[in-house]
């Protein structure tokens, strides 16, 4: 089977939906169906998206995201994302009375809000947010979810689905537990984040908490210069990946995973392949 991916997260980006459909690829190679992705970086017009910089928006997609999905020929269609690209690939699959399934990935809506300072325009805004993704979703086939408390958050905001589950795995060959080749010069115990250094993170809980060790946090994003400015006693390492950013698993002593917000957070499973144990909130 041949299937197609449209999304506005896409390589060179690294985030947890790149990551996602990477490994999907991976995976469905073995089983011998073939993932096409279609992404940003295959626009000549793109923009920055607001607060993410790293992320590239693709302008007037409209344009030749239709023979783009055409040339593609593909037995099914997937939506991943609610940006310029996956709104594009909707209206034209709508209009073509092509099927397609959409995964909800991230809770812009609660991230949007944090944003806000003033209460009333946040809970404004995230009214707004909900209504404008619950209208995208739900002309679909499907809705994808890596949880059963994902769907039931989203049924309690008036998603009607259906839904099926798109759950994540790991790698176990490379996060695994062994031995300890980082923090030598830390003071123990290591705390460990990994992940993208942004507000709707909450890292600030993990970093203003009480700890007897030595706190390191990992990966790159908007809040970064700021935080190393406000906690210069964190060793903040930057992004890591493959066997490096393995490696940090196993030296650390216990994960901390402050976010509030996430879908899922594949960090906490590879946390745990590498024998790792987490705290987070529920």
């Amino acid at each position: 089977m041949k299937i197609l991916c449209i999304s506005d997260a896409w390589l060179p980006q690294v985030n947890g939906v790149v990551r996602t459909y990477q490994n999907l690829g991976h995976e469905l190679a073995k089983m011998g169906h073939e993932l096409s992705v279609i992404g940003p970086a295959s626009f000549s017009w793109t923009i920055p998206a607001p607060t993410y910089p790293e992320i590239r928006l693709a302008l007037f997609a409209h344009w030749s995201l239709p023979r783009r999905i055409r040339e593609a020929n593909a037995d099914a269609v997937h939506i991943a994302t609610e940006g310029p690209l996956g709104r594009a690939a909707l209206g034209y699959c709508r209009k073509h009375k092509i099927p397609f399934t959409t995964c909800y990935h991230t809770r812009f809506p609660e991230y949007l809000a944090q944003r806000i300072s003033w209460n009333w325009l946040s809970r404004t805004t995230e009214r707004a947010a909900v209504k404008s993704l619950r209208r995208f979703h739900d002309r679909g086939n499907g809705i994808m979810v890596a949880t059963a408390g994902l769907e039931s958050h989203l049924r309690g905001h008036g998603f009607t689905g259906p839904f099926h589950r798109l759950s994540r795995g790991v790698h176990s060959d490379l996060f695994h537990p062994g031995p300890a080749t980082e923090f030598q010069q830390l003071k123990r115990p290591v705390a460990l984040y990994v992940g993208r250094v942004s507000v709707e993170k909450n890292i600030e809980a993990f970093l203003d908490s009480p700890w007897p060790g030595s706190k390191v946090v990992v990966g790159h994003g908007p809040a970064l210069d700021s935080l190393r400015l406000r906690y210069p006693d964190v060793t903040f390492t930057g992004l890591k990946e493959g066997e490096e950013l393995a490696a940090h698993y196993r030296s650390a002593d216990v994960f901390a995973f402050p976010s509030r917000t996430d879908t899922f957070g594949v960090v906490l499973l590879e946390a745990l392949a590498s024998g790792l144990p987490v705290a987070a909130f529920p």
